[in-house]
């Protein structure tokens, strides 16, 4: 399932090209050398690459608590149900729930460090950059979060959210370095394919967690097998009278 994370990744780069894009086209750097310019880059797409594995380590581990429980097959359905409820919530809404959650004054805190380390064409402030933008309230972030809960522990969260992270540094690699690579037309047109490619992502892990049976789409999980298997006898004890 980690290789989901990517394609999720590939594909959703569209969505931050709209939603981010602003903020690659215009990191400071001007008047650099080349090769330090290009590095530059590079490190701030890095930084949101390391966020990213962080926050999916943290998701993997709660995963990992709840598959430990027993609850693999429900944690499967759960990450399923809460990308189809992500995709049809609104982006202005996802926002307002971090608000809700109390995250706001973290929030403002972390949009002021942006801004203070956006001013600096520094390498280590450009990595520090990525890394607070990878912490801005984001719809396809979640959804990728959603996804990593039912990663194998800690290190599969981090995988899958690194994997969906580098799946968004081609394009947002080349457009800080090049510019308004993609039309807008088709940076529309693209945008509109993520919640395709997220319903479909929810499928499958709906599907995998009816644990079917079927090979390597929705096998019988360890908890289902279990509770499937059918009591064991306690063993009969044959007395012999003399």
């Amino acid at each position: 399932m980690l290789w989901a994370g990517f394609l999720f990744g590939l594909i959703g780069s569209f969505h931050c090209v709209g939603m981010c894009g602003a903020i690659a086209l215009a990191l400071p750097g001007a008047g650099q050398s080349r090769g330090r310019y290009v590095l530059g880059r590079v490190l701030y797409n890095l930084g949101r690459v390391t966020t990213y594995a962080t926050l999916g380590a943290v998701a993997g581990g709660l995963g990992q608590g709840l598959q430990l429980a027993g609850w693999q097959q429900s944690l499967s359905l759960l990450s399923g149900l809460l990308i189809l409820v992500l995709v049809v919530t609104p982006e202005q809404y996802l926002g307002r729930a971090a608000g809700a959650l109390g995250l706001a004054p973290v929030l403002a805190q972390v949009k002021n460090r942006l801004a203070y380390f956006y001013q600096k064409p520094t390498l280590g402030a450009l990595y520090t950059t990525g890394l607070l933008n990878g912490l801005l309230p984001c719809g396809l972030v979640y959804l990728a979060l959603a996804g990593a809960l039912s990663a194998p522990g800690m290190a599969g969260g981090a995988a899958y959210m690194a994997l969906f992270g580098l799946g968004t540094l081609p394009l947002m690699l080349a457009l800080s370095l090049t510019g308004q690579l993609v039309p807008l037309v088709w940076r529309g047109r693209l945008r509109r394919a993520v919640p395709v490619l997220a319903l479909g992502l929810a499928a499958l892990f709906i599907v995998r967690g009816l644990g079917l049976g079927i090979p390597y789409l929705s096998p019988q999980l360890p908890a289902a097998t279990a509770a499937a298997a059918p009591a064991e006898r306690p063993a009969t004890t044959v007395t012999i009278c003399h």
